[in-house]
């Protein structure tokens, strides 16, 4: 079953450092989707290299460049996109051609028809080293265990949403990893796929053995938000009264031990245990109802983005 006529697809595509390969990728991109309706998003976050100019250059009407003031990073390159996306459906991929976007026809088709809000691959043999290998088994791993969202490969760039799903997506400092767990938060019914994966064409991965503990810190970040980012005083709260309570109890026994039996207390580090469970839990407490106002404000404030567009061009004309 093809697309409707006058249904428009934005495929989104971030950009660092990719002169050698924005080219051959816009080729692809146009060998694949010859029978769609679409649009070519290069976000450039702030490359040191050519890759805007080699953009600007092809002069091609379909290809809109977003040039970001400076580097945010992926994911918000990626949130840069998706907010100008005008596309029914919304397609994010790599940039390095790892991706192939001869199988966006086929996740296409699985949206459609069986009306899914995300469509993601799952690479198959993968071209990659084991430092960008490992990392992307420990964050499918934790991914699994904790959420309990059988998501094989969170990793694949290559995906396909509904509009609706995309744009409802906060993405911010390195939540990429993780963009198909926040589609399931939000909702989105998730199919997987499989998909070709190629060796980079060209350049250096920009990956490193750090990653594994990005992928721990943002998964603990994820963990907080989908449990407690809308009620934060249910952690904090709960565990200030628990150590509230501890420390009350230690102090009442110590109360007893000294006018009941008349022993001495105030050499015992137990003393010093209880006051500071006391003080602790009093300012766990105090955060939860801070961060209860500072969410209730981030819900009521205007939204502002957290990137900044230095300009927008499509082909080689300037539009904003």
């Amino acid at each position: 079953m093809s697309l409707p006529t006058n249904t428009l697809l934005s495929i989104v595509v971030p950009l660092y450092n990719e002169e050698d390969n924005v080219v051959l990728l816009t080729q692809k991109i146009h060998e694949s989707l010859t029978e769609y309706n679409y649009q070519i998003i290069y976000i450039d976050d702030f490359s040191t290299d050519n890759t805007r100019n080699v953009v600007k250059k092809m002069d091609d009407g379909k290809v809109h460049l977003i040039e970001l003031k400076k580097n945010y990073g992926q994911s918000l390159a990626l949130a840069a996109g998706i907010d100008y996306a005008e596309g029914d459906y919304i397609i994010t991929m790599d940039g390095d051609l790892q991706n192939d976007p001869s199988d966006i026809p086929q996740m296409l088709e699985f949206a459609q028809t069986d009306e899914y809000d995300l469509i993601t691959g799952i690479r198959q043999k993968r071209k990659d080293s084991l430092v960008k290998k490992i990392p992307s088994k420990i964050a499918n791993f934790l991914v699994r265990r904790v959420t309990k969202l059988d998501i094989k490969d969170n990793g694949c760039a290559l995906k396909v949403f509904t509009k609706d799903i995309a744009k409802g997506l906060n993405l911010y400092g390195e939540m990429h990893r993780f963009i198909t767990l926040l589609a399931h938060l939000e909702g989105a019914q998730i199919k997987q796929v499989p998909v070709k994966h190629h060796a980079r064409h060209a350049g250096v991965s920009k990956y490193g053995l750090e990653r594994v503990f990005k992928v721990v810190a943002d998964m603990m970040l994820l963990l907080f938000i989908r449990k407690y980012f809308q009620r934060p005083i249910h952690l904090f709260g709960i565990l200030g009264v628990l150590l509230i309570i501890l420390g009350t109890l230690i102090e009442v026994y110590l109360l007893i031990v000294k006018f009941g039996f008349g022993q001495d207390i105030g050499t015992r580090p137990l003393l010093i245990f209880g006051m500071m469970f006391i003080l602790g839990g009093i300012q766990l407490f105090t955060i939860g109802i801070v961060m209860e106002l500072l969410i209730r404000t981030y819900y009521e404030s205007q939204q502002k983005r957290p990137y900044r567009i230095k300009k927008i061009s499509i082909g080689d004309q300037k539009t904003a």
